[in-house]
């Protein structure tokens, strides 16, 4: 397909053909490569420099979609209801709660763009431009995002263009159509490359990240704090507080847990809040944490190195976070559901966990017994065999050794 396009000669256009020598009567043309691209996939990519074709050729797919975003309302009020855009924007990586409240154009290009996507992306979307307004780093988060959103939406025939090539290992995309050389290169990539993290202790970085924590920007000076760097830029941060002496001892508790808005999508907290419970095992330690937060609380209750406690699941009522004020949301926007876990590592078939104190008469077997998401085990407490749900147990032993 050739496309076509005059423009007027008028005396500026003359100057410029006869400066340089341009023999042109006005009249552009345009070869569009051609595609043929697989019949049934869920995302496509079409890559390339500018001007060679990519928009040309998505609109081959479809139009784009032009969203509006009502000024004086808030990016969660663009949805049908609260509970479908709150699912939405976190399947892009969207995460930040205190972000949803705010009106778009506060934004910045990151967290707009993938608002964006959240409403966009359905079957037979097209995106143009993807990435074009964010740095690479950001454009790598938002690629994972999206290919898990198609993913656990089942969508199909998803087609995006960018000018970009870094983001093909990170959107993973089931076709890449390149316009520089009009090669089609088919099949998805088995796994996308590791975020490597830097992980330091600092107390001097919390600023960084106060005002994403989606709770509170207020911090125990008592803690201890870790930032995560990825690639030399601060991503993430966590700390932890000690626990009261008591039934429970050498007992730490995570205190705050946040990556930069830009960044979320890459499963960077839940690695975060991993580490920092690994670490203080490895000290000896017991490590607890309780949050609100509706992802990390059911990725913690499917995660085999957490344990529910007795107090997991238990739905709060309003009035408990009436001392509480939400970082900029003044309480308008509350969780009610609280998600209580114990960390206890990996526990692989056949290990053995001998926990101190009076938990030291404990032995758990992981047998070979398998369900969807959770492991059988044989536990021998007290003098007694019996097997149990590791979560159902946990929730037993816990409430009976506090």
């Amino acid at each position: 397909m050739i496309l076509k396009s005059k423009v007027e000669m008028d005396k500026a256009l003359k100057f410029i053909t006869d400066k340089f020598d341009l023999d042109t009567d006005g009249t552009s043309s345009f070869e569009v490569p051609k595609l043929e691209a697989p019949s049934n996939f869920s995302l496509g990519l079409i890559v390339g420099a500018s001007g060679t074709g990519k928009s040309s050729l998505l609109r081959q797919f479809g139009q784009e979609e032009v969203l509006e975003w009502t000024p004086n309302k808030a990016i969660i009020s663009h949805f049908e209801d609260g509970d479908i855009g709150s699912r939405k924007l976190m399947s892009v990586g969207f995460n930040s709660v205190p972000s949803w409240v705010k009106p778009f154009q506060v934004l910045s290009n990151g967290e707009q763009h993938r608002a964006s996507l959240a409403r966009a992306l359905k079957d037979n979307a097209v995106v143009d431009e993807f990435t074009s307004v964010v740095d690479r780093q950001v454009a790598k988060a938002m690629a994972c995002g999206v290919r898990r959103f198609v993913d656990y939406n089942k969508l199909k025939n998803v087609v995006i263009a960018s000018c970009h090539h870094d983001i093909i290992e990170w959107l993973q995309p089931d076709w890449v159509f390149d316009t520089n050389t009009q090669s089609l290169t088919v099949g998805r990539l088995d796994r996308r490359p590791p975020v490597k993290l830097d992980i330091y202790e600092d107390k001097s970085k919390w600023d960084i990240f106060a005002k994403h924590h989606y709770l509170t920007g207020s911090i125990n000076k008592a803690s201890r704090q870790y930032v995560a760097y990825w690639e030399g830029v601060p991503v993430g941060f966590c700390s932890s507080l000690s626990m009261p002496g008591g039934t429970v001892k050498n007992a730490w508790r995570e205190h705050r847990t946040v990556v930069l808005p830009d960044y979320q999508g890459l499963c960077i907290g839940k690695e975060l809040s991993n580490f920092l419970a690994r670490k203080h095992i490895e000290e000896g330690n017991r490590y607890f944490s309780k949050t609100t937060h509706p992802k990390l609380g059911i990725f913690r209750d499917t995660c085999k190195s957490w344990i529910g406690t007795s107090k997991n699941g238990i739905e709060r009522p309003s009035e408990d976070y009436s001392k509480n004020t939400m970082n900029g949301l003044n309480n308008t926007l509350r969780t009610v559901k609280s998600f209580s876990h114990e960390y206890v590592g990996n526990i692989k078939e056949d290990d053995i966990y001998y926990f101190k104190e009076d938990r030291s008469k404990c032995v758990i077997i992981i047998s070979q017994k398998l369900t969807k998401k959770i492991k059988e085990v044989t536990v021998e407490y007290q003098g007694q065999e019996f097997t149990d749900t590791r979560q159902e147990f946990f929730k037993t032993f816990t409430k009976e050794n506090q």
